[in-house]
């Protein structure tokens, strides 16, 4: 493996003035020709950081790798007006961001919203994804998962240190994630949390709880096999978390039945998403991503 550079972090204005960042973790020299860069794309609450174990390994491997922050995520500008949280709006500043980077064509690494995009991006931007990782997300997304997000995303207890962060993730995501590791746990609260001024804040902006407003018992949420049909030629790896309420194991085969390049894989001890900070998973993905252009 060639030797890796750290990444930059980069801004981009998105059309209506708010500033957007991106990671971008160059290729290194000496590679193997000038394969597609992989474009990685996180959760609704999440941010590019998640992926920056997988990233340096898929750069170490070849690959130029960017890792997105949506607007009100991470280090991109928090909007003032919570309904610009938006599949739309958001669709627009990653083409803003992928143009910034003079990408277009790449592979994708989307997880549950990220995946969404990427669906989206395939059916509206035709050949822009020539291969996709879903993680843990499908076209149909349960409904009691639903409920389950909108019941946590943007609260926050009043929490004093990091390590009582740790803890907390433990004890409330603990059942589902038994095969998380506690250094891996340390991990994964660094990249939801931050300690400022003495206090542990989120890493998004709390509005984003907004999104979900609409999220109700009796309101069936949207599905997306138009969009997953866009990605019915490419490779495709989807990832489920076996003990996953989003993606159902029957959805799950309905995927494959309708995407004959698709390969699967099962992390046992995870629910949703999938943290990607294993390497026995890591190692799934670059392996699918050595097959790809």
């Amino acid at each position: 493996m060639a030797s890796a550079q750290e990444p930059f972090s980069r801004y981009v204005y998105a059309t209506d003035g708010l500033r957007l960042h991106y990671l971008d973790y160059p290729a290194p020299p000496g590679g193997r020709g000038s394969p597609l860069p992989v474009v990685c794309l996180p959760g609704l609450a999440r941010s590019a950081d998640d992926f920056d174990r997988i990233a340096r390994v898929l750069q170490a491997d070849g690959r130029r790798i960017l890792a997105l922050d949506y607007r009100g995520r991470g280090r991109s500008d928090w909007d003032q007006d919570w309904r610009r949280y938006d599949f739309n709006v958001e669709q627009a500043d990653i083409a803003a961001q992928l143009a910034d980077a003079g990408v277009t064509q790449a592979l994708f690494i989307g997880t549950s919203r990220g995946g969404l995009h990427t669906m989206r991006i395939a059916a509206r931007r035709p050949g822009i994804v020539r291969g996709a990782v879903l993680n843990d997300i499908g076209p149909k997304i349960e409904h009691a998962g639903l409920l389950r997000i909108k019941r946590y995303v943007g609260r926050l207890p009043p929490i004093p240190s990091m390590r009582e962060a740790i803890a907390l993730m433990r004890m409330t995501a603990g059942v589902d994630f038994s095969g998380v590791s506690p250094q891996e746990w340390e991990d994964y609260a660094r990249l939801t949390f931050v300690e400022k001024a003495g206090k542990v804040q989120l890493r998004y902006d709390p509005d984003l709880s907004h999104t979900l407003d609409g999220v109700e018992p009796d309101v069936a949420p949207a599905e997306y096999w138009d969009d997953f049909a866009a990605l019915s030629d490419v490779p495709i790896l989807a990832i489920r978390g076996a003990n996953s309420d989003i993606l159902s194991p029957e959805v799950f085969d309905e995927m494959a039945r309708r995407a004959p390049r698709l390969e699967r894989v099962l992390v046992e001890g995870q629910g949703h998403a999938p943290l990607l900070l294993d390497q026995p998973t890591i190692s799934r993905i670059v392996d699918f991503v050595r097959q790809c252009p």
